[in-house]
């Protein structure tokens, strides 16, 4: 069997195309096709064909020493020297290439996360040290203050009429008598020996005693409380 038949017997041993070593030696498919062919002038000077030669038997597990002694001998050429068996550039890098690839990924990424952290603390605010915020807390709101509650008056009678909306609360004799938000026109009358009267916009209450009106227990918004008795 021919040095070319080896190498295509070989290659279709690992079941792979021209185009498959091709791509994975970095060597024109035409050269392989070449040495398989042995069709040496297609590939030109004679130490680029020794170097694909042991590219592609190494490739292939053949003999890489055997494969050029047996073109040297087909083709007439004598041994090379040392400067003759030095392989092409494209061959001899590729494995290197391939293999600091890993290494330039890596170090690609580790300078830009340095990157990224100086970015980080360069945009960043400082913080003070043992400084911890806290919201102030909120308060819950106070009740309106009540306005202090007059000395009680006697009363039978005891009339209320709101002229805009208010709340009200009225206690009559202990009990509660009414107690809501009223609109403006509402007239309310209670009878008892004593009353407690509390509004949440004095300004909008009118009250009358026995008949006699008593006037707004203060101004808009005001909340009164105020205590009539027998």
């Amino acid at each position: 069997m021919s040095l070319g038949e080896r190498f295509r017997a070989a290659r279709e041993q690992r079941g792979v195309t021209l185009s498959e070593v091709a791509e994975h030696l970095r060597i024109r498919s035409v050269y392989l096709a070449a040495i398989e062919d042995q069709n040496w002038s297609a590939i030109g000077a004679p130490v680029y064909t020794r170097g694909f030669l042991r590219t592609y038997a190494r490739y292939l597990g053949l003999d890489p020493e055997e494969a050029v002694a047996e073109f040297n001998a087909a083709s007439g050429q004598a041994p090379p020297g040392a400067a003759a068996v030095t392989r092409p550039a494209p061959v001899t890098e590729y494995r290197e290439q391939r293999s600091l690839r890993p290494l330039l990924w890596i170090a690609g990424l580790v300078a830009a996360a340095l990157v990224g952290f100086v970015i980080y603390l360069y945009l960043s605010p400082p913080r003070p040290a043992g400084v911890i915020s806290a919201a102030p807390a909120t308060a819950p709101p106070s009740a309106p203050a009540a306005t202090p509650a007059p000395t009680p008056l006697p009363v039978r009678t005891l009339a209320i009429r709101l002229t805009s909306p208010s709340w009200l609360r009225v206690v009559v004799d202990g009990s509660v008598s009414i107690e809501g938000t009223f609109p403006a026109g509402t007239s309310k009358t209670f009878h008892g020996k004593t009353a407690l009267v509390r509004v949440g916009n004095a300004g909008g209450v009118q009250i009358s005693v026995d008949g006699r009106p008593q006037g707004r227990l203060g101004a808009a918004g005001d909340v009164v409380e105020r205590t009539f008795t027998m």
